[in-house]
């Protein structure tokens, strides 16, 4: 596996444990920890859920964008990436050509409960009556292009927590033993 300036990056649905494994990730290979999410709301001096409701969704992924430019560029980094940062095609093309880029994935079912009686300022979720259809529709959307950028697949669905599966991917990481029993692209 070529690893790209060393960086790892986290690409996923929302609940999918881009910020909860990425930080134990982190901790298991050395690396610092970066999540986009809040990197963004510092730059804008605003909470994603304002600036969605103030600027809109276009305006967001703009912003997302530029600042995703410089993420990408640090080293020796995990980062978890905002859940729709997959969306545009040169975000996809940045990721790919700066780091070494892991699908969390997790079923719709598994999202929402996850996410269930969390507080949720989760723009795209925040005004849903039914969470699991949004998570359903989100996902059809979604998951061909996190799986389009990833170069691997790694499934957080089971029945651990994210700290056992950081230190499995961590372990699989270190050893190049990427994925016997997980998924791997195209697979």
């Amino acid at each position: 596996m070529k690893l790209h300036r060393g960086n790892f990056f986290l690409v996923g649905m929302m609940g999918s444990g881009k910020t909860a494994l990425g930080r134990h990730l982190a901790v298991f290979l050395d690396k610092a920890f970066v999540d986009a999410d809040n990197e963004l709301e510092a730059f804008a001096k605003q909470s994603i859920p304002d600036i969605f409701n103030h600027k809109g969704e276009p305006y967001f992924r703009e912003l997302e964008t530029l600042l995703l430019d410089d993420l990408v560029r640090r080293e020796n980094i995990v980062l978890a990436t905002g859940g729709g940062t997959v969306l545009r095609e040169e975000n996809q093309e940045n990721l790919c050509a700066n780091g070494t880029v892991i699908y969390l994935h997790a079923t719709p079912e598994m999202l929402t409960e996850r996410l269930r009686g969390v507080e949720n300022n989760r723009p795209l979720l925040s005004d849903t009556v039914d969470m699991l259809a949004r998570q359903r529709e989100l996902y059809r959307i979604r998951d061909p292009l996190y799986r389009k950028a990833a170069h691997y697949i790694y499934e957080t669905s089971l029945q651990k927590t994210f700290f056992e599966m950081a230190k499995d991917l961590s372990e699989r990481l270190k050893t190049n033993e990427m994925f016997s029993q997980k998924m791997k692209k195209g697979q």
